[in-house]
């Protein structure tokens, strides 16, 4: 297992950047295995990712019909909400990508549900044992990963896959969220983190902080942080490595 920093001048060459290694991943993840499965994260710079990796994977003519979509966090929300990460992402991967429905793993939304924590023992059930092929993470200024937020219940030793968070220090208060626990089941994580905002936490993180979230999320092989410079303006130069 190892951790690797990749430092990109803006936000958009971290996308740009990440959308092709994610094209070239899941193409050699699909030449060797039945099925492939990725866990996805919300965020500014996600969505220019997944955007990016569309038009990629369809110059390409890539064969995603064996793919599964997950997703690390979500908002309890409307289903037809705008700000759900899900919705989000689909409306830019589902542009030019002929995804299937049934490969498509959404969090449940409020409607019909009395609280989060419903929809968190349903995506645990449809979840069972997967384990991620792939995990994006991004990270908040505090720390935070997936729903999971320093000194809030959510950071709690869990033994369950999947929790409902509520009162939430980043509003909506209600939301669902991946354990630490069932991210670090994926093979490789890669945290998407731009801005000068997250500069303080991102030296926190990669300096073991573990107080925060963040620094306690692992893949199992490999971890990799794209960053931008302005997210990295307060990390000495030993953290970061050649693309």
């Amino acid at each position: 297992m190892f951790t690797r920093v990749v430092r990109l001048e803006s936000a958009q060459q971290v996308a740009n950047v990440v959308a092709r290694r994610f094209m070239q991943k899941t193409t050699e993840l699909l030449g060797s295995r039945e099925e492939v499965h990725v866990c996805l994260t919300g965020g500014g710079t996600a969505d220019l990712v997944y955007e990016r990796f569309a038009d990629l994977s369809a110059e390409a003519k890539l064969d995603l019909g064996r793919l599964h979509l997950w997703w690390g966090d979500e908002r309890f929300v409307a289903a037809t909400d705008p700000d759900r990460n899900s919705l989000q992402a689909i409306s830019r991967l589902g542009r030019t990508l002929p995804i299937q429905s049934a490969r498509i793993h959404m969090m449940a939304a409020r409607d019909g549900r009395a609280d989060p924590h419903d929809s968190a023992s349903e995506y645990a059930a449809e979840l069972g044992k997967t384990r991620f092929d792939l995990t994006f993470l991004g990270m908040g200024p505090d720390g935070h990963v997936a729903s999971i937020f320093p000194g809030h219940p959510s950071f709690e030793s869990t033994s369950r896959s999947v929790i409902g968070v509520t009162d939430s220090p980043k509003p909506p208060s209600e939301r669902i969220s991946l354990t630490i626990p069932t991210l670090n089941r994926s093979e490789e994580i890669w945290f998407i983190v731009t801005g000068t905002g997250k500069a303080d936490a991102l030296l926190r993180a990669l300096g073991g902080d573990k107080t925060l979230p963040a620094s306690h999320a692992h893949g199992q092989q490999a971890t990799y942080w794209f960053i931008d410079d302005a997210a990295a303006s307060k990390l000495p130069p030993r953290y970061v490595c050649p693309l």
